[in-house]
């Protein structure tokens, strides 16, 4: 499991699909313009053209006790530490609202 005690990481929406966003490590905050990077170099070829252009949203510090609405921050910290990056994808719910349940929650 992760070792990391706090992790900065900056997020970014896309451009292509709303409600899909990237997390990626930042480091401690410097004084010096790193925003000017590329942020979606850390994706492979085919889910930066996916994702689209990249726009700021936040910088945010990751912790085991933080709660994010969507997603498990573990989860995040150990994709970005794994893979150096982590999407948040829309909950199925987002993109189709009107979705027949799954058969075992019909009239639940």
């Amino acid at each position: 499991m992760s070792t990391v005690s706090t992790m900065h990481c900056s997020i970014f929406k896309s451009s292509k699909k709303d409600e899909m966003y990237l997390y990626i490590a930042r480091p401690e905050a410097t004084d010096n313009e790193a925003e000017a990077a590329n942020p979606l170099e850390v994706l492979p070829e085919a889910m930066r053209v996916a994702f689209g252009r990249a726009t700021f949203v936040m910088d945010l510090e990751l912790t085991e006790s933080r709660k994010l609405a969507r997603v498990n921050v573990m989860h995040v910290i150990d994709s970005i530490e794994t893979k150096g990056f982590f999407i948040q994808v829309p909950p199925e719910g987002l993109i189709n609202p009107n979705a027949v349940a799954p058969e075992g929650l019909r009239g639940a």
